[in-house]
């Protein structure tokens, strides 16, 4: 088959769409890739077993943090992301360590490429925020080759970003209707439900990011209110409501707070990685 996703789009989607895009373009996510996690997209890369020659789609790619590890690989990357405002950050990403990725705009619910195209389709915390978790699913299927590969790493259900954005929630305008929370995709039950038996030799494994570069709870709020788009969205939405700015200041230090090893700044945030092989 040759056919790309056909999947329509309402008005509400594309309003929907527009203000993630917009989103993910405030703050300074690329630093947020190379500075606190960049030893996700290695982990996902080995974990996937991409090799020299594959033809691999890094979904909601942001700045190439899974897409650049790939390309050293030798492998033949193409980076999708509905934000491409973070494109200029991994083109510069990519040519530092010396690899071409071909970053292409694309909705993660509508990706623009034919059936069975890739080898390899990653996503490296990305995926996860797109909003309907089963046309995502499908088009991240729709596009591996049987007998390809799908690997996908999430924040864990529990951990410290899927507690963050519980409490970010309360902040912000309720989603449309139909929306679901990112959290879930740190769920493995709640991910094999979305690829079905249209996979097998499904693989799981946790593990725990340590963040160790701030100096205090206080320290890392500081930073996050200018770096990460979804938080510095949830405070411009409160800017002129002081209590209510003071209040999810003391939420997040305590999420920051409940996720540190006991006694020290460091924070440890756990991720889940799933691989799967497409049916043949």
């Amino acid at each position: 088959m040759t056919s790309t996703s056909t999947s329509t789009t309402t008005g509400t989607d594309r309003d929907l769409k527009a203000k993630h895009r917009a989103t993910w373009a405030l703050g300074d996510y690329p630093s947020v890739a190379v500075d606190i996690i960049p030893e996700l997209g290695p982990v996902l890369v080995a974990a996937s077993g991409v090799r020299a020659g594959d033809r691999v789609l890094d979904v909601a790619a942001g700045a190439g943090n899974a897409a650049v590890p790939a390309a050293l690989t030798g492998a033949r990357v193409t980076a999708s992301d509905l934000t491409p405002e973070l494109f200029p950050a991994g083109r510069e990403f990519a040519a530092k360590h010396g690899v071409t990725v071909d970053f292409e705009e694309g909705d993660a619910e509508a990706l623009p490429y034919a059936d069975d195209s890739f080898d390899t389709v990653l996503s490296c915390v990305g995926v996860m925020f797109a909003p309907h978790h089963r046309q995502a699913a499908d088009e991240l299927v729709r596009v591996c080759r049987p007998g390809g590969t799908i690997g996908l790493l999430s924040w864990s259900v529990d951990s410290f970003v899927g507690d963050m954005f519980r409490v970010m929630k309360n902040y912000v305008a309720p989603p449309p209707p139909g929306v679901q929370p990112p959290a879930l995709w740190g769920d493995v039950d709640h991910v094999r439900g979305l690829l079905g038996d249209r996979v097998t030799d499904v693989a799981v494994f946790h593990d725990v990011l340590r963040v160790d570069r701030f100096a205090s709870a206080e320290a890392w709020l500081t930073h996050w209110k200018q770096v990460y788009g979804p938080t510095v969205a949830a405070y411009r939405g409160i800017a002129d409501d002081p209590e209510r700015v003071a209040a999810l200041d003391r939420d997040l230090l305590a999420v920051a707070t409940r996720h540190s090893v006991t006694g020290t700044s460091v924070m440890e945030w756990e991720y889940v990685v799933v691989t799967a092989c497409v049916r043949e």
